[in-house]
């Protein structure tokens, strides 16, 4: 029975993989419905910034003209790259990273070069793999985003663009569809399109501008740049625990399928050797 005993401690490394599984299955179950809930309740505040400066850029201040709002010809640029910290999550990396290097290539195609902003333990190796120049990274970020691990990767980025080093600004990150489909998406983040920012319709609004209208603008743009980065990293998180939750129920689900063909296997193998002991049985009574 050799065979036998080797059939069942595969059935028990089996059940044990599939106890891990599940596990990790109900852990993500939850961490998707609070990653959800913190996506949600980013949105108004982006949305509302938005508007804002909207209004402030476009309807009341025609004069004043920000940096992060003008257009200008592309000679280097800046990707904010953001991936998980973690692995088993299906190919949710393996589709943002596919998309990351498209955009990667169509730039250095037109002789641009590219700076890599990295946020994620994941995106963070494969740009070292493909030895791209990293101006910025951050790792390890939890399970909840905080805007001040944030703020020092994204200031370095900022800054270039403020001083001319770099021209344009592109965020690649997984977009949270519904449980079942995360989608991988490439966003200019600065200079900012003005189809980015909304204006409402009705009558315009009149503000009073402390210290100045450009001051007032600078600050509001960043923080609409802050929020945005914010929200994808959300966005992110919840399409990382939901890609997680399906690949481990699969998992669970393969393992369950797995056991029942061991348990097959075993049976017949038991069977066959039952069978042989009662023909031995038999032939020596017969002989006797």
């Amino acid at each position: 029975m050799a065979v036998g005993k080797e059939i069942l401690t595969k059935i028990r490394s089996v059940q044990n993989t599939q106890k891990i599984t599940r596990a990790m299955q109900m852990v993500s179950t939850s961490k998707m419905r609070k990653t959800q809930e913190r996506m949600r309740t980013a949105r108004p505040y982006a949305e509302k910034v938005r508007t804002v400066m909207g209004h402030l850029a476009m309807a009341n201040m025609t004069d004043v003209v920000h940096p992060m709002l003008v257009q200008r010809p592309v000679k280097r640029a800046g990707v904010i790259l953001i991936t998980s910290d973690k692995g088993l999550c299906g190919g949710l990396n393996v589709n943002t990273l596919k998309r990351f290097f498209a955009q990667v290539k169509s730039l250095t195609d037109e002789g641009i070069e590219v700076d890599v902003c990295c946020l994620g333990q994941k995106g963070l190796a494969a740009c070292q793999r493909a030895g791209l120049n990293i101006a910025a990274s951050a790792t390890q970020l939890g399970d909840v985003p905080k805007m001040e691990r944030l703020i020092g990767p994204l200031r370095v980025l900022f800054e270039k663009y403020a001083e001319g080093e770099l021209d344009v600004i592109h965020v690649v990150y997984s977009k949270f569809i519904n449980t079942m489909k995360q989608e991988p998406v490439d966003e200019q983040l600065v200079p900012v399109k003005p189809k980015q920012m909304v204006v409402e319709s009705g009558p315009s609004w009149d503000y009073l501008y402390e210290p100045n209208p450009f001051s007032v603008l600078d600050v509001l743009v960043r923080r609409y740049l802050e929020s945005v980065v914010y929200q994808a990293l959300a966005e992110n998180m919840a399409s990382e625990q939901a890609a997680r939750m399906v690949a481990m129920k699969a998992a669970t689900d393969n393992a369950g399928n797995a056991i029942k063909q061991l348990r097959l296997v075993y049976n017949k193998s038991r069977q066959a050797a039952i069978t042989t002991e009662l023909s031995e049985i038999v032939a020596g009574a017969a002989a006797v």
